[in-house]
C-alpha cells in the first residue's frame, strides 16, 4: 500500500495524485493524507466514481483517506465521443475574477489529467487569452494537445484583443469552422 502526502495541495491535486497511484498496476490501495474536509469528500467521490471503496481516519488534525480499487471503471473511448468544449471566457464561473482565474486553471489541469478528453476545445472572446503568451493554463493545454485534442482560437477575437502575434498553442480559426465543430459534436460543454 502506498501513502501520499497531499497536505496543503489545492483541489484537484489530491485526487489526481491518488488516481495516478491507483492507475499503476501494482497499486490496488492508496492512503492519501489531506488537511481539509473538501479534499476528503473529493477523494470519497473519486473512489465511488471508479467503483472503489474508501475509508477515512482522522489523526492529529489530518485526514487519512484510504481508497481500495475493486475493479476498472468503464470509460467511453475518445473514438465513441465527439466532445467539444467551448471556452468563451478566460475565467470559470462569474463573480470574483481572481477566483474565476484560479478555477479555470484548476479545471484545465484536471481536464488534462482526465481519462476522457474532448476532441476539440474552441476559444472565443476573452477565452483566447488562455491560448496566448503569459497564460496560466498553457502547460495543461500543451498536454491536452499532445494527447490529440484540437485547440482552436477565434481569429476575430485574437485581433480584437491584439493577441494574434502572441498565440502560443493551437490554430487560428473562424466562426464558420466553429459552427461546424459545434454542430457536429455529440456533446458541447460551455465554460
Amino acid at each position: 500500500m502506498k501513502t501520499i502526502d497531499c497536505r496543503g495541495l489545492a483541489c484537484p491535486k489530491p485526487v489526481i495524485l491518488t488516481k495516478k497511484e491507483l492507475d499503476a498496476e501494482e497499486d490496488t490501495e492508496v492512503t492519501t493524507i489531506v488537511d481539509n474536509d473538501v479534499a476528503v469528500q473529493n477523494l470519497k467521490k473519486f473512489a465511488e466514481s471508479i467503483g472503489g471503496k474508501s475509508k477515512m481516519e482522522e489523526k492529529e488534525g489530518f485526514f487519512y483517506v484510504t481508497i481500495t480499487k475493486t475493479g476498472d471503471r468503464c470509460i467511453i473511448s475518445d473514438d465513441d465521443k465527439n466532445l467539444v468544449i467551448f471556452a468563451g471566457t478566460d475565467k470559470l464561473g462569474s463573480g470574483d475574477d481572481k477566483l474565476g482565474e484560479a478555477l479555470m486553471k484548476s479545471y484545465m489541469f484536471a481536464l488534462c489529467e482526465a481519462d476522457t478528453i474532448p476532441k476539440t476545445i474552441v476559444f472565443v472572446n476573452s477565452g483566447v487569452k488562455l491560448t496566448t503568451e503569459g497564460s496560466a493554463v498553457l502547460e495543461s493545454l500543451e498536454k491536452l494537445q499532445s494527447r490529440g485534442v484540437e485547440i482552436m482560437s477565434c481569429g476575430t477575437c485574437l485581433d480584437f484583443y491584439n493577441l494574434k502575434e502572441q498565440l502560443k498553442i493551437g490554430a487560428i480559426t473562424n466562426m464558420y469552422t466553429i459552427v461546424e465543430k459545434m454542430n457536429n459534436a455529440s456533446n458541447t460543454i460551455k465554460l
